[in-house]
């Protein structure tokens, strides 16, 4: 893998030196300089974080050296390659074509299993809620409904920060959990689902929404939020009559920021819809690549008698479970990410 990069960051390198050469021509127009220098920032900020994976490499070697000597250094060595898990991940994000979209609409609904099913959907909140944590993103849950005892039949959130969308896009689909229930007597492991489903956040010029297709209501929250929650009728409920959709916000007190948020779900709701349609005319090239990321696809599964999470769009296995619960995502982003990107390389290299 990293041969591929290597190459893809040499060629870069070259076309660095022509934009450099290009950008000294005296008769280039102003928006011309404007376009070289968005292309030329870009490559500079690959190249940079190159470099740092370079650097972090050597780290690694000097902390498996000073180890032998004193093996309480350990940490330090611990440190260095989840460093460079990291910078690896924001490597292959940046050489991947540029995504339209950084902020991110992400559902989690509890599938088949019970209440297992929307403790795991719960566990699932909390991973991705932790990774965002670490990337530096703003979480804000939009909707919710719980079960009362730490599950959730199903939340909405949204994620804001630079590439969230273009990370986090390979998470939709089916995730399944093999363990022993909390409510499980004789300890028997059970199977349970949960799905995700990861949406571009657009805006109101990409999803235009005639208002004589929508029916709106409002209603009083539910939930745990007190007694102001039961008294106000500040939960909205959006329906597309055209398409059937319905979205609901509740998790803000105004009327007015529900049916806000309430808007943006729907909007990237209806964008995704007309996505799936353009899809279904294209060729199969998604499907060669890493699987459809459709809701129905089972992607990945969480051992935890084995301590395993196994992804099985790319047969990777990790036997680190809980740290990735607790949001330490870089691992399986990563190997995501690079055979996204050594499939596009491929591709290239086909077609040229």
């Amino acid at each position: 893998m990293i041969e591929v990069v290597e190459s893809a960051v040499n060629e870069l390198k070259e076309k660095l030196a022509k934009i450099e050469i290009q950008l000294s021509d005296p008769k280039l127009t102003s928006d011309q300089i404007k376009s070289l220098a968005v292309e030329y920032s870009k490559i500079k900020e690959i190249l940079e974080t190159y470099d740092k994976l370079k650097q972090c490499e050597e780290e690694i070697e000097f902390w498996q050296e000073a180890l032998n000597e004193d093996p309480s250094l350990e940490s330090e060595l611990i440190k260095a390659k989840a460093n460079y898990e990291t910078l690896l991940s924001q490597l292959i994000s940046l050489l991947l074509p540029t995504e339209e979209h950084n902020n991110v609409i992400m559902e989690i609904r509890a599938g088949t299993g019970g209440e297992e099913a929307a403790l795991f959907a719960a566990d699932l909140f909390r991973m991705y809620s932790r990774y965002a944590e670490r990337k530096g993103w703003k979480v804000e849950v939009l909707d919710f409904h719980d079960t009362g005892l730490g599950g959730f039949k199903e939340i909405v959130l949204s994620i804001t920060g630079k590439s969230a969308y273009k990370i986090l896009r390979l998470e939709s689909g089916v995730h399944r959990v093999q363990r022993v229930p909390i409510t499980e007597s004789s300890g028997r492991i059970h199977t349970s689902t949960a799905t995700v489903a990861v949406l571009p956040e657009v805006s109101e010029v990409e999803v235009v929404i005639d208002p004589k297709d929508l029916k709106i209501e409002t209603c009083k929250a539910s939930g745990h939020g007190g007694q102001y929650v039961n008294k106000t009728e500040s939960a909205v409920r959006i329906t597309h009559i055209p398409t059937g959709i319905i979205v609901t916000c509740q998790s803000e007190r105004s009327q007015h920021q529900n049916r806000e948020r309430a808007f943006a779900i729907l909007r990237s709701k209806l964008y995704e819809l007309k996505q799936m349609e353009i899809n279904k005319e294209l060729s199969q090239q998604r499907k060669s690549q890493i699987g459809t990321a459709e809701r129905s696809e089972k992607i990945r599964t969480y051992n935890f008698p084995q301590n395993r999470v196994t992804d099985h769009r790319i047969n990777y296995t990790s036997y680190r479970l809980q740290e990735i619960l607790d949001g330490d995502l870089d691992e399986i982003i990563t190997k995501l990410l690079e055979h996204e990107l050594v499939q596009q390389l491929k591709q290239k290299v086909s077609t040229s």
